[in-house]
């Protein structure tokens, strides 16, 4: 098992590419904290049925991005434990699609603040522990959109960007206390999010330009963030994998 023993934090755990990082980081042998805004039964019963099968301990931790207070008590949750944080995968996000004259400056900020700014809050917080360990790996989920630049994601592309270039920098900061921190950049993959944000046309569209001309599942997402994460990657970091079939 690639994390045997380890202890990760996630964000963004309840649906999507973050509730298949739990399962593969729970089949690894990872102990985790799963960060999700509200309480969901079903949810509940996902990650209790993880630990019965694998023994791993998973608690979950409420608190939404948006609010700097709960981020703050989260992570006081987190640090009663009282154990080492191995891993932080920074998933957690919300996409809005509309051309950049029809997008208020609300919506950018909101864009910004629950993709890029609490994301980093909960990097500086989670980043000290580590320091002080002088051990980890933070993997940033990122998007395609980031890169390609594409249309009506003015916001969500440009946040996700912001994440690219943070995970740079952090990587040459963070790397004297044997830190490593790297960005996944998926590609079009089938979660509810890209279900509601990505009309048909536009879909049948961007499967012309994939190699693979097919929709990545999130299993494969989450095992390119396993390899991040664990010590197959021991000498990488500050860099951006791409994750998308060849788009």
């Amino acid at each position: 098992m690639l994390l045997e023993n380890k202890n990760a934090v996630i964000t963004g755990c309840n649906r999507g590419i973050g509730k298949e990082i739990v399962r593969v980081f729970a089949e690894n042998g990872s102990n985790i904290w799963a960060c999700v805004r509200k309480e969901n039964e079903t949810f509940s019963e996902y990650i209790n049925d993880l630990e019965r099968k694998h023994s791993v301990r998973i608690n979950t931790v409420y608190f939404d991005l948006s609010d700097e207070k709960q981020i703050k008590a989260g992570v006081q949750t987190i640090k009663e434990v009282k154990e080492n944080i191995d891993i932080l995968v920074n998933n957690a996000g919300a996409i809005f699609t509309a051309l950049f004259q029809m997008t208020s400056m609300q919506k950018l900020k909101e864009m910004f603040e629950i993709n890029y700014f609490s994301q980093m809050l909960l990097t500086q917080y989670i980043s000290r522990i580590m320091i002080r360990q002088k051990f980890g790996s933070i993997v940033n989920i990122s998007s395609s959109a980031a890169i390609d630049g594409n249309e009506g994601r003015t916001g969500y592309a440009s946040a996700k960007a912001a994440m690219i270039s943070s995970t740079k920098i952090l990587s040459k900061e963070l790397a004297p206390y044997n830190i490593r921190v790297n960005a996944i950049v998926p590609g079009l993959t089938q979660t509810d999010m890209m279900e509601s944000s990505t009309p048909d046309d536009a879909l049948e569209q961007i499967l012309n330009q994939i190699c693979m001309k097919r929709v990545g599942q999130p299993e494969e997402i989450a095992k390119s963030v396993l390899f991040l994460a664990s010590n197959l990657s021991s000498y990488i970091t500050g860099q951006t994998l791409r994750v998308d079939g060849g788009m």
